[in-house]
């Protein structure tokens, strides 16, 4: 266990170092958002019919996923992926220790050290937007409980989809085919262009079984109150299920194929 904490600490230092690529990001975020929340404030102006999400709930919504785009699996490690593709993940094989583990600590620090970076700023910003653009605070101190121990569930759930789309890299030796796809699946399934609530109840069925919505749906409905801090267990639980499999299946699609691996180039 010392060994992977070691691995998060110098991996999230190292990250940490990319400052001039997080304000490029953060700034790209933002422009994105600006756009997504105009589109919801023509949306709601327009419409007299009862929302299953109020506007500032909503808007709140696309802040957090926008704040939250750098935890989300949309791709994969690249190192590890080059690795890869040139041969030289032979010398990852024959490290003294549980190769996915190792891989999943070198995620945990991915998705966090940059989303970091960018959150903080992006959510002072987002505060003081004027007041038709501006997201709201948490509305009570459980709230903001609830939203930080489901973003936990969201960062393992997106640790567990990170390896498997390392893993497909065994594959294909590129590996963008399913990078490509995931990132689509990945950004509308959970939440990030468009909130769940506002998508249709056949569709929000089939989703509410899906994973992906506990990557921003779940930790934005709790900072904003929609979902009530007392139905907590319940969506982590969801959360923590789905990490568990994901966890099991990323494991043995890496031992199955580590038995056949055909190492390219070197």
């Amino acid at each position: 266990m010392k060994a992977f904490i070691s691995i998060i600490k110098i991996r999230f230092n190292l990250l940490l170092q990319y400052r001039i690529a997080a304000v490029a990001g953060m700034t790209t975020q933002f422009f994105f958002g600006m756009i997504m929340v105009m589109v919801l404030y023509g949306f709601y102006s327009s419409s007299g019919g009862e929302m299953p999400i109020n506007y500032k709930s909503a808007i709140t919504y696309i802040w957090i996923g926008q704040a939250m785009l750098g935890m989300l699996p949309w791709n994969g490690d690249s190192e590890i992926q080059n690795l890869i593709r040139t041969g030289n993940i032979t010398y990852e094989l024959i490290r003294p220790m549980n190769l996915y583990n190792y891989w999943f600590a070198r995620a945990f620090a991915l998705r966090t050290a940059p989303t970091l970076l960018k959150s903080i700023p992006l959510f002072i910003i987002a505060l003081l937007l004027p007041k038709d653009y501006r997201m709201e605070l948490p509305p009570n101190t459980l709230a903001a409980i609830g939203w930080a121990v489901t973003t936990f569930g969201a960062l393992m759930i997106s640790c567990t989809i990170t390896n498997i789309i390392n893993m497909t890299t065994l594959y294909s030796l590129s590996g963008d085919g399913i990078q490509r796809l995931l990132a689509t699946i990945v950004t509308i399934c959970s939440g990030m262009i468009v909130p769940l609530p506002l998508f249709p109840d056949k569709f929000k069925q089939v989703l509410n079984y899906l994973p992906f919505g506990g990557l921003v749906d779940i930790p934005a409905r709790f900072f904003t109150g929609e979902i009530p801090f007392s139905q907590l267990l319940g969506y982590f639980g969801f959360q923590c299920f789905w990490v568990f499999v994901l966890y099991v299946l990323g494991k043995w699609i890496l031992n199955k194929k580590i038995k056949d691996l055909i190492v390219q180039g070197g």
